[in-house]
């Protein structure tokens, strides 16, 4: 584990989940990396809640945020110091925030809100990732109008009731939701370690090429036990990577479908 998530360790906030019970016990050695920021991360959750970046609900979103961190943390992901720096950032927000008026006008004479400069730069980063992603589109259909030598390169059906790609964010949510629906392991149990991530990618690769397509909540079975979803999730996120298969969905935060490669 890298020395930025040993330093995580302490920031976890309210988490719905004792991440050390969940921790799957596997010799298929699993390292992924979250590319995305905690900008991104927060304006997936301002987008979720469906509130105005103008007026974040501080402390909703700070609890979520520590979630979100508690997951990837619980996971064994990869990710940038900046989201520890984001998370003290929101809880010093948060806490001045719950100070009255005119203590809080004594610190920050300039801004009576607290949350103004993360709004700032929130604000700035959503017009810069929105041109990225209008740039990306515009190149997908200039790629799609003059064909490299034989290749034909597909338009990515969105915006209009179709299939997008699902974030890493969107995956991590839907497992939480996964996981607070399952059965807490009992300290001892046998049946929680005899199965493995190598076990999940065999069954998930068997399923889509049987079926072509699976409901990601059917990848964990009602009466699972936590450790066999977090293998299961893990095993999809190694198959993500490794480019064998696909997660979309239909409408943005709707059911999430995997898919192979070629659908």
């Amino acid at each position: 584990m890298s020395q930025t998530q040993n330093q995580g360790a302490e920031v976890r906030g309210n988490l719905v989940l004792e991440i050390q019970s969940a921790e799957p016990k596997d010799d298929y050695n699993v390292k992924l990396e979250v590319f995305e920021g905690p900008l991104d991360l927060l304006l997936y959750l301002i987008k979720k809640e469906e509130v105005d970046i103008y007026h974040i609900p501080i402390e909703r979103i700070t609890t979520q945020y520590m979630e979100y961190i508690g997951l990837m943390r619980m996971l064994d992901l990869e990710f940038a110091g900046e989201f520890l720096v984001m998370a003290a950032t929101l809880m010093m927000i948060k806490s001045r925030m719950l100070l009255p008026v005119e203590e809080r006008e004594e610190l920050e004479p300039e801004e009576d809100d607290p949350r103004w400069e993360l709004i700032k730069q929130l604000v700035e980063y959503k017009k810069f990732k929105d041109a990225a992603e209008n740039l990306q589109t515009m190149r997908l259909i200039q790629e799609n109008i003059f064909e490299r030598g034989e290749e034909t390169i597909e338009v990515p059906r969105d915006k209009s009731g179709v299939l997008e790609e699902v974030s890493i964010f969107d995956l991590i949510a839907a497992f939480n939701q996964a996981l607070k629906r399952a059965e807490v392991d009992e300290v001892g149990e046998l049946y929680a370690d005899t199965v493995t991530v190598a076990d999940k990618i065999e069954e998930i690769l068997s399923r889509i090429n049987s079926d072509g397509r699976i409901e990601f909540t059917s990848l964990f079975k009602s009466n699972a036990r936590r450790k066999e979803i977090v293998c299961a999730f893990l095993a999809l996120l190694e198959l993500i990577r490794l480019h064998q298969i696909r997660a979309i969905q239909e409408a943005a935060f709707g059911h999430i479908v995997i898919v192979g490669v070629q659908s």
